[in-house]
């Protein structure tokens, strides 16, 4: 029975019926109960059944979820409600879940531990809620899993290791918003299928792991459809049939909190920003060929912008504003031509902006360089650029500016070598001595006219 898009009021007063949709109403009210054993007595085993009441009113606690002993649900999705309370530490009963919603609620405490019985469980969606303590290691037993968000609660604690060790499916990670701390698990590399890590806004230090090239979907352009689906098997004994979702995620998007459905498979993102990450950003980030946005901004990082940062032809939004990078920018980056977002600002870069194809339109990404020149900015590069270290003079009278400080010095020592190898074979042949004062008193003259000539000329100037 699919109800969904209408504008039903009013609350579910009877007992839910098996495969029912009723999502994207206004309905409210508590949530009495789920479908009981009685409904579901003529599903055989394999089979399951479908409940999305998301995107209404209802309310109360979250108790209902255990008013049935055994669950044969394989997708329940409760999400944008106002559903509150402690979830109940039921999940044992709920073991032929493959897809779990109850994001967008006022759920609290701590995840339950039962949630590790969910074995098929391939989606789990419990972000924007107001869960607190650690991500418990009970669900490394969730093989299966694909997509993990979590994002926007109270969390804290390390970032479990399991999560590369163990959930080696895993493509979409995301622990947004959060008070996870210290380092990002080097395990986190062992998986291969990942396409977007959302780590942003937490409190994590250290250095980027330089594995990073291991995630071999991200390394690869294109995918092989725009949406990501699942296929949700509905089966009694007089009809079977498959329903299809589609996965989806909250991601922020060049600064803008956006969702993605339908072009999710399209999406490969790093988003690390908002921490206190630290050292250089790893040259093997530029590997990943595949991705569209890469956000490392607000963190510590030093060093310089990676030399291949050009091969990462895919890319649509970079942004590494305010960090410590030192360095000039990679003339590399003028290759990415379709980047649709670029923000570089408050950093310590300097000399000139490579020329590029959009390079030259992104005004607002170079403020807070104030050692950074050419356009867009209004400050002009020098003919010598002076960067931190370097301290070069320009002879202004010279057009090319190939006179310089630098070729009066090597041109001294190239006239002293000069001089006295020729000099001082001379000096070892008696018989040239003669020859060898009227060659320096000619040579005198021919210098001393050579000066006159050039001292004139700046005079002239």
């Amino acid at each position: 029975m699919d109800l969904s898009h209408n504008q039903l009021r009013g609350n579910l007063r009877s007992e839910l019926a098996v495969n029912l949709n009723v999502s994207w109403n206004q309905l409210e009210g508590p949530i009495r109960s789920l479908p009981s054993i009685r409904s579901l007595s003529l599903i055989p085993t394999g089979g399951g059944s479908f409940l999305d009441l998301s995107n209404n009113k209802f309310s109360g606690s979250a108790s209902f979820l255990c008013t049935t002993e055994v669950s044969y649900l394989t997708y329940l999705d409760l999400s944008s409600n106002h559903v509150s309370g402690e979830l109940p530490d039921c999940w044992i009963h709920f073991q032929q879940l493959v897809f779990l919603d109850l994001s967008n609620n006022s759920l609290s405490g701590k995840i339950p531990t039962t949630m590790g019985y969910l074995f098929r469980m391939e989606t789990l969606r419990l972000n924007n809620n107001r869960f607190v303590g650690e991500l418990p290691s009970q669900l490394k037993n969730c093989t299966k899993l694909t997509l993990v968000d979590v994002g926007e609660n109270k969390l804290s604690g390390l970032i479990p290791e399991w999560l590369g060790e163990n959930l080696l499916n895993l493509s979409i990670i995301i622990l947004r918003s959060n008070q996870f701390y210290r380092s990002i698990p080097p395990q986190l590399c062992h998986l291969t299928q990942l396409q977007i890590l959302d780590l942003s806004m937490n409190n994590i230090t250290g250095i980027i792991p330089k594995c990073l090239n291991n995630w071999t979907t991200s390394a690869q352009n294109g995918h092989s459809s725009p949406s990501i689906l699942h296929y949700n098997r509905i089966q009694s004994e007089v009809f079977s049939l498959e329903l299809p979702y589609e996965y989806e995620a909250s991601l922020t998007w060049k600064g803008v909190k956006s969702k993605y459905k339908s072009i999710l498979g399209l999406v490969k993102s790093i988003d690390l920003a908002c921490n206190k990450l630290s050292g250089e950003i790893p040259i093997e980030i530029t590997y990943l060929v595949g991705l569209v946005s890469l956000n490392l901004s607000r963190n510590r990082l030093t060093g310089q912008i990676p030399s291949r940062i050009g091969n990462l032809q895919k890319l649509d939004s970079l942004d590494l504003s305010r960090n410590q990078i030192n360095d000039r920018i990679s003339i590399s980056i003028s290759r990415i031509n379709c980047i649709g977002y670029l923000d570089l600002s408050e950093n310590n870069l300097f000399g000139k902006i490579p020329i590029g194809t959009q390079l030259q339109t992104f005004d607002y990404a170079y403020g807070g360089n104030p050692l950074l020149c050419g356009e867009p900015l209004p400050r002009t590069c020098p003919k010598e650029e002076k960067g931190p270290g370097q301290s070069v003079l320009v002879n202004e009278d010279d057009k090319d500016g190939l006179i310089t400080q630098g070729f009066y010095i090597c041109m001294g020592l190239g006239f002293a070598i000069g001089f006295w190898g020729v000099c001082g074979t001379l000096l070892l042949n008696r018989s040239c001595r003669y020859t060898y004062f009227n060659f320096l008193t000619f040579l005198n003259d021919w210098l001393y006219v050579k000066v006159e000539i050039i001292r004139q000329r700046i005079l002239n100037k």
